[in-house]
């Protein structure tokens, strides 16, 4: 493929893509890990109920007049009478006591590491595009279980830094312009076929991995490139200067 030739960045996914990671047993285990953290304010089923939805209501979101975090930050303090600035000290004690508990939920891949190696090598940009419905510490442990922490990104997203989330087109358009890419030379690479495929809505090429696939009925898009972890340490070698078809 001539686009080939053209990707300059990519980005990668990264639960089921870059770290085998059962999210159906993480995310209840982070919400009741941090709600401990809160227990003298809130009850404990009161606080999971009101954090997955707010998490929810980011996935929901094309507002886009606020980052992901304060939206989250505004739905605790209304719904918990939890302040922003209470909720980061808390937060952060969580993060120094339990989120390190939290590794047994996934398995790292070696062939991961040399995966996202040779796009360095290749001289990409590289994204870590994950859902940006976790706050940047909790991506930086999934990033170090996945061993792939203390690497060059071009840009790394989390409720911080981002308005919207996948499979939002606004999501994928706001991080090219934070990388100061276009869409022809940009590819993103994932194991959801809504949620990763929907970057081909904002004009960027697609791999899809379906070592752990996710494949959703709604909106499935055609991915332009499709295959396992080996498969797609082959094909990142053609991108960058010099791909060939």
């Amino acid at each position: 493929m001539e686009r080939l030739k053209l990707v300059q960045a990519i980005f990668f996914d990264l639960d089921g893509t870059l770290l085998e990671i059962d999210m159906k047993t993480f995310i209840p285990a982070y919400v009741d890990g941090l709600a401990t953290h809160f227990v003298d304010l809130v009850p404990l089923p009161l606080f999971r109920r009101t954090v997955l939805a707010a998490t929810y209501a980011l996935l929901r979101n094309d507002n886009g007049q606020l980052s992901n975090e304060a939206l989250f930050l505004q739905i605790l303090e209304r719904h918990l009478n939890i302040a922003p600035a209470l909720f980061q000290a808390r937060f952060t004690s969580f993060c120094a006591d339990n989120l390190d508990g939290l590794r047994r939920h996934s398995r790292s891949l070696p062939l991961v590491r040399q995966i996202v190696e040779r796009c360095f090598e290749r001289d990409l940009k590289v994204v870590i595009a994950t859902n940006p419905v976790f706050p940047r510490r909790v991506i930086e442990a999934r990033l170090d279980w996945a061993g792939l922490d203390a690497l060059p990104y071009a840009h790394v997203t989390s409720y911080e830094s981002c308005r919207f989330c996948k499979p939002h087109r606004a999501f994928f358009e706001d991080v090219m312009t934070e990388i100061g890419c276009s869409a022809d030379s940009c590819l993103m690479v994932g194991n959801d076929t809504h949620h990763d495929l929907a970057a081909r809505e904002a004009g960027m090429l697609t791999f899809l991995v379906d070592t752990w696939l996710v494949d959703r009925a709604e909106e499935p898009w055609e991915s332009d490139f499709r295959g396992g972890h080996p498969d797609l340490f082959r094909f990142v070698q053609r991108l960058g200067e010099g791909a060939q078809e």
